[in-house]
């Protein structure tokens, strides 16, 4: 990937990535988010032999600490951005620059939210629970998994640097490592094994929290010996510019806010879920699981899109930008056909791998199949909207978003809470979400107003 971007530089011509060039950037991106999707998936798979309330807990406890992660992604995306677009000009040393000022963004960041949600969670859960059970055991998750906060951000800006700059085969060496560290404590501490107590939803926390640590000891020693830190500036750091920061913050504020807006609806699309019953909650928690599965290979390839198109503009060929999306496009729709077309077909031994309690099972099969449908919608909606941000223009993405996600939201409300529909149709709002994105961004991209966009 290297050889052609520099090969292009030289002869001034516009680059056209392969078939075969995106797969070498995507596939790395693509099973180091499964391995990552494998920590929830961990801790949902623990908890489903533990009990319904556990299992619902873990649900509303894995999205509120979700919605405070994607805060910092977000960030880290924004810096993924820049960075792709450093790289693409050629301009490298400045990427470990970005680098430093995301480490110094995000820690501080860490520390005011960690903060915030120990002072607010009890009042917070208390309100938007209405299952006593369930706000206990979830509060008791976030008490462990927020510490874990300061590891997951700087894990995130390590990962913008190395995608931003399509070096993404560390992301599969890493993400292997933080799974099975994330299996191994989730085991001893969950069910109490050598001596340890069983501390059940507490455990998988701590689990969780543990291997995000083992995540960012391997990136740093990883980038401390195999990674040519002088040609990217990370062998020093030049010291903290405000100006710097603000730079880096025009383009970032916009994917902070719009990844916490965005899982913020997710979050209250389970809050709706739990007000219909125990039952629906730990049936979503295993749908939203397996649509984890289809939505990471989505995601590698959508944030392969979006560092391709930043690089593309920084050779200096936008119009090369129309191409490279479809290409993007065929491919995430015939990965994803064959996930989700697995999926529907096995329904049961899909769900199996969540929970053993045969009531949830079966009552989940009608959801997942609506779920599966939905990514018809779905993928050509995050093609084009990492398409968008790639061009460094966020803040109409975030906008574009927004629109969607009000649209979204006002059928949730309706769905669930005015007709309390059966939870398979209220799945349905996949559809209705990913069809206003895909027509919004769609219609951006076709337009060309994002061609003069400077970063």
């Amino acid at each position: 990937m290297k050889d052609t971007q520099t090969a292009v530089k030289a002869s001034g011509a516009a680059p056209t990535y392969s078939y075969r060039q995106i797969w070498n950037v995507a596939y790395p991106i693509l099973i180091s988010l499964i391995m990552e999707q494998m920590i929830g998936m961990t801790d949902t798979a623990f908890m489903g032999r533990v009990g319904k309330v556990e299992l619902g807990a873990s649900a509303i406890a894995g999205i509120y600490y979700m919605v405070i992660f994607m805060i910092g992604f977000g960030f880290s995306i924004g810096s993924q951005i820049i960075i792709a677009r450093r790289n693409g000009e050629g301009n490298f040393r400045e990427t470990g620059n970005v680098f430093y000022h995301g480490v110094c963004f995000l820690l501080g960041l860490a520390a005011i939210i960690v903060i915030l949600t120990e002072m607010f969670s009890p009042w917070l859960m208390g309100k938007m629970v209405s299952s006593q059970n369930v706000a206990e055991a979830a509060l008791s998750y976030v008490k462990w998994r927020l510490p874990g906060l300061f590891f997951a951000y700087i894990t995130a800006m390590f990962r913008a640097f190395y995608v931003g700059t399509t070096q993404t085969k560390t992301l599969t060496l890493n993400s292997i490592t933080m799974v099975l560290s994330n299996v191994v404590f989730n085991w001893i501490l969950v069910f109490g094994k050598f001596g340890v107590p069983a501390l059940g939803i507490a455990g998988a926390a701590i689990g969780s929290t543990l291997a995000e640590l083992v995540s960012l000891i391997f990136f740093i020693v990883y980038t401390a010996t195999r990674t040519d830190c002088a040609k990217y500036g990370l062998d020093r750091f030049g010291g903290f510019s405000f100006r710097k920061l603000g730079n880096i913050l025009t383009i970032s504020v916009w994917t902070m806010v719009q990844n916490a807006v965005s899982i913020s609806t997710w979050f209250i699309f389970f809050l709706f879920i739990e007000h219909l019953g125990e039952m629906p909650l730990a049936v979503s928690n295993i749908i939203r699981n397996v649509s984890g599965l289809i939505w990471m290979v989505l995601m590698a390839f959508s944030s392969t899109c979006s560092s391709l198109v930043s690089n593309i503009i920084g050779n200096g060929h936008p119009e090369a930008v129309k191409g490279l999306v479809i290409r993007i496009l065929k491919f995430s729709y015939g990965a994803v056909a064959v996930i989700a077309g697995l999926i529907a077909l096995f329904p049961h031994a899909v769900i199996r791998i969540y929970t053993n309690i045969p009531d949830i099972i079966e009552a989940s099969v009608p959801s997942l199949w609506v779920l599966c449908s939905a990514y018809i919608l779905t993928v050509p909606a995050n093609i084009f909207f990492q398409a968008v941000s790639g061009t460094g223009n966020t803040r109409t993405a975030f906008l574009l978003e927004l629109t969607a996600l009000a649209v979204y939201m006002a059928y949730c409300y309706f769905i669930m809470h005015v007709i309390a529909a059966d939870v398979a149709v209220c799945w349905t709002a996949e559809h209705v979400y990913g069809g206003a994105m895909m027509l919004l961004c769609g219609w951006y991209l076709l337009s060309g107003k994002w061609k003069d966009r400077v970063i």
